[in-house]
């Protein structure tokens, strides 16, 4: 009996362990709904933040579908460009924007893809706490922008949304609704099920680390931080006995943190 030939096909590349390629076809059909908060607060506060202008170039990092760049585009005379590491992602921009410079490209290591100091302005918007090196991020966002140019980077807030360690919590006595955390100043990484039920195994991932991480992490490669906001959720309890409560806690709390830097 003879045995099987041994295979000659090689193992299919592996992307980062930081991609959504797995999850691209949900998060594609996500962007498609209304009312998110990518199209009520993150990507029209990081336009104002950014500031694009006419004849400028600009470079979303870890740019998902797109969303972002075909914003900033409907600006007349202003240049877009990103990339992702999930190809079937960056498939999807192209087709929405055909316009657009889209590459499949590892946040960690992409500035060997663009020329040095060719961009007006950089983003990344809702993506570097799903990365697992930030330090690599910064270092070769400042290859590519120019000096003086701004990177506009808005996370999940460090401080009051961190996966399996925060939450909400509401106080009997007081009759109100608090934020509870449970961990701050570790950093960890926390595996994300995509879809529990029918496919367990498909997990993104977000990585926690404090705010100083970020503050370190960008000055250590030449960026000095001139901005910050902290936003809100745009969602209202229109309905039931603590909809008061809720709604006094929401816009206390901010879910997100926007910085802007800029490169010496």
């Amino acid at each position: 009996m003879h045995g099987k030939r041994p295979s000659t096909r090689r193992p299919a590349a592996r992307g980062p362990k930081t991609s959504w390629e797995g999850v691209a076809r949900w998060y594609g059909k996500h962007m498609e709904k209304e009312d998110t908060v990518q199209d009520a607060v993150v990507l029209p506060g990081a336009e104002r933040l950014l500031s694009p202008a006419p004849g400028k170039r600009y470079l979303d990092i870890a740019c998902g579908e797109g969303a972002f760049t075909r914003l900033i585009a409907k600006k007349q005379g202003v240049k877009v460009a990103g990339f992702d590491a999930s190809p079937s992602l960056i498939e999807r921009a192209k087709k929405l924007f055909p316009h657009g410079d889209y590459a499949v490209a590892d946040a960690r290591k992409f500035a060997a893809k663009y020329p040095a100091a060719s961009f007006d302005g950089a983003s990344c918007l809702l993506a570097i706490q799903n990365i697992d090196e930030i330090g690599p991020v910064f270092a070769d966002a400042a290859k590519v922008l120019k000096p003086g140019a701004k990177l506009v980077v808005v996370m999940n807030h460090p401080a009051f949304r961190q996966l399996r360690q925060s939450g909400w919590g509401w106080d009997e006595n007081r009759k109100l609704q608090y934020r509870r955390v449970d961990k701050y100043l570790g950093a960890y990484d926390v595996p994300v099920q995509a879809h529990p039920g029918s496919a367990p195994d498909v997990v993104t991932h977000s990585f926690h680390r404090p705010l100083q991480a970020y503050v370190k992490a960008l000055a250590k490669n030449g960026f000095s931080i001139v901005d910050l906001e902290e936003w809100t959720s745009h969602k209202t309890s229109d309905s039931g006995p603590k909809a008061k409560a809720e709604n006094a806690a929401r816009v206390e709390i901010p879910m997100f943190l926007a910085l802007v830097a800029k490169r010496s």
